[in-house]
């Protein structure tokens, strides 16, 4: 039988994880066999390879699912109904998809960040239609939606596979060790383009006695000036308040400092982010779990390009030359 698109396996996915915690392995498993796949059918792969059409499409079930706030992930590879889910099971609903998603403000936020991610690919190489007009992203659009055009399709897709993996990076960053969070901020920073190398680019990284800086890194080769960093391994929804960013002006002031980059994992308050700006000749940059996601999968930290695709037009200038001969 064909394999069901994956919003229509919303719904069957919800209900087994609102008995139990499935591993995705099992869970994929468990919807192969309610939906009577051959085994053919089972393996059978995406285009690109990696991953099975089944698999990919419970994925991607569970995704809007948790985006919209009725799955959770306890840990990484799991999945399992909250209480707000199994409150829409009670209702007995005959369907589950994006429209139906569209009532919880968390999944309109999702889909506005997956918006601006398609926006950013639409401005670049995929999006060039044939007239070399840019075709505006619409709010809301689905993939398979009749009235986009191919170009936006491409966008859209882009957009939600950015939002997805800056997620999942997100999750990855939190289950980390401290250590490692240290360790990464080096390695992010240094595809930057500051420092040298991992040798000569850091210094006092975590320990005791750092009085309230976590690192130091050399903005230049030469080390002509240095920048001191905090890391602040925040979970979603513990807001930085404007206490965390004083006490490091106030860490940097002891150490005679110019410059500094506080890291957190969550979102800054609103008086933090005042207090950032009114930190007189210190320049103070900070770094929400947002921007710190979208700069990982800029510099490739964390994250490896698995696909590329080539999109291909006209070459006017070709024919124009042709003809003049």
């Amino acid at each position: 039988m064909p394999i069901p698109p994956y919003d229509q396996l919303m719904l069957p996915v919800l209900r087994h994880c609102a008995d139990k915690t499935w591993a995705m392995r099992d869970l994929i498993a468990q919807i192969s066999d309610d939906l009577g796949l051959t085994e053919d059918e089972r393996n059978q792969q995406l285009p690109s390879g990696g991953a099975t059409i089944i698999g990919s499409r419970v994925n991607w079930a569970k995704t809007y699912l948790k985006q919209a706030g009725l799955l959770e992930q306890p840990k990484r590879a799991f999945a399992r109904t909250t209480d707000r889910g199994r409150e829409i099971l009670s209702r007995k609903p005959q369907k589950i998809d994006s429209a139906f998603l569209q009532q919880f403000p968390e999944f309109k936020a999702f889909q506005n960040r997956t918006k601006v991610e398609a926006g950013q690919a639409e401005a670049g190489a995929v999006s060039a239609p044939l007239s070399g007009a840019r075709p505006a992203v619409q709010v809301g659009r689905e993939i398979s939606d009749p009235s986009s055009t191919p170009e936006e399709q491409i966008g859209i897709a882009q957009g939600a596979l950015d939002v997805a993996l800056r997620d999942a990076l997100l999750a990855r960053v939190l289950e980390s060790s401290p250590s490692f969070f240290e360790k990464m901020i080096i390695d992010l920073l240094l595809k930057m383009g500051y420092g040298g190398s991992r040798s000569d680019a850091g210094e006092q990284l975590g320990g005791t006695g750092d009085g309230g800086v976590d690192g130091v890194i050399r903005e230049d080769q030469l080390g002509l000036d240095r920048i001191y960093l905090q890391a602040k391994r925040y979970q979603p929804g513990n807001t930085v308040g404007s206490e965390a960013v004083q006490a490091f002006v106030g860490a940097l002031v002891g150490k005679g400092a110019q410059k500094g980059v506080l890291i957190a994992t969550s979102n800054f308050s609103k008086a933090a982010l005042n207090a950032a700006g009114q930190s007189g000749a210190l320049r103070i940059v900070l770094i929400d779990g947002n921007e710190l996601t979208r700069l990982m999968v800029r510099f490739n930290v964390g994250c490896r390009v698995a696909q590329s695709v080539e999109i291909k037009r006209v070459d006017l200038d070709y024919f124009e030359t042709g003809e003049a001969e």
